[in-house]
């Protein structure tokens, strides 16, 4: 039996008073993965850590709805601004609301959401995708990436759902979260091409493609990425099985119905645990090598993740899967 107590306290232990939580200890932060460690902590039933998570982003946010791509000890070290960066915290803070029932933290953190999702939404254009993010010299990136775009549809939904439970309606997301998922469906020449694993599952983790579609995708491109007894590449033609994607898959798998498989796939990530809970990023199964030599939070906050929807957690399959759990009872 995997004791994932002990995977939970390891980002606790690198957490900062503050509550950042970086990679790892006197590492990078980047919002979107601190927002996953986030989410582990919750499904760990660790509330007050994740609460305080949350609280470091709506302490550091900018002026404009954003954050800065990367912070170190505290100070940017990449001034970019990331749409998906900054969206995350939606589908965070609708994991910790179902996971606590606590309205009043939600409504502490609701400024701090709607000014994030109208940041993203600045990024919106007129054929419905968004641009990944604005440069440090505040040029608009080009490229409009996939996986980015399935996690902000994810935010938008997460968000409207937030706005509702408070009383805040914001019909303009749902049209924008309609038109981004029109463009990832009808129009797939949008967006960059790149030989990732998250782009194969994303569409679904994402909220756009679901039931027989989703397992049909599944499906197709399944021996592209997954490498029996090892895991989820993140490359299609490296032979690197990252524990960050695998955990993902699994999630994916657990809340479109196939927690059997899920669990199986989660298994393999045994070979990446370390003695204190935590695992390294990724193994190279070919030369039988850790790579990188790094045990980061967010692989171990997308492990418990894809743990707690395996094992049914609600308030996890209530953020990922299909909209059928009330708001109010959702905790478990």
């Amino acid at each position: 039996m995997i004791d994932f107590t002990a995977t939970a306290d390891f980002i606790v232990t690198v957490q900062q008073n503050d509550g950042a939580i970086p990679w790892f200890a006197d590492g990078p932060l980047d919002p979107w993965d601190h927002v996953e460690a986030a989410m582990g902590l919750d499904a760990a039933g660790l509330h007050g850590a994740a609460a305080a998570a949350y609280r470091w982003l709506a302490r550091t946010q900018n002026p404009d709805g954003s954050w800065f791509a990367e912070y170190r000890a505290g100070t940017p070290s990449d001034r970019g601004r990331d749409a998906n960066f900054t969206a995350y915290i939606a589908v965070g803070a609708l994991h910790h609301h179902l996971s606590t029932n606590d309205t009043s933290f939600l409504g502490e953190l609701w400024p701090t959401i709607d000014n994030a999702i109208e940041f993203a939404l600045s990024l919106q254009q007129d054929d419905g995708t968004i641009r990944w993010r604005y440069h440090p010299d505040g040029r608009l990136a080009d490229e409009t990436l996939l996986t980015g775009c399935c996690s902000i549809h994810h935010a938008l939904r997460s968000a409207s759902t937030i706005a509702g439970e408070l009383g805040a309606p914001r019909p303009h997301w749902q049209a924008a979260q309609q038109r981004l998922a029109d463009a990832i469906t009808g129009a797939p020449h949008l967006f960059l091409p790149k030989p990732l694993a998250m782009d194969w599952y994303y569409p679904i983790l994402g909220g756009i493609v679901r039931e027989e579609a989703a397992r049909t995708r599944l499906a197709q491109d399944w021996s592209r990425f997954v490498e029996p007894g090892f895991g989820v590449r993140c490359v299609d033609h490296e032979p690197w099985i990252t524990g960050g994607e695998t955990a993902e898959l699994a999630l994916t798998l657990a809340v479109a119905g196939e927690p059997d498989t899920a669990n199986t796939l989660l298994r393999n990530l045994i070979r990446l645990r370390t003695a204190n809970g935590a695992y390294w990023t990724g193994y190279n199964y070919r030369t039988d090598t850790i790579w990188p030599e790094e045990q980061t939070t967010w692989t171990a906050g997308a492990i418990l993740l894809a743990h707690a929807a395996i094992n049914a957690h609600k308030p996890t399959l209530r953020t990922f899967g299909p909209e059928t759990v009330p708001v109010n009872e959702s905790n478990c």
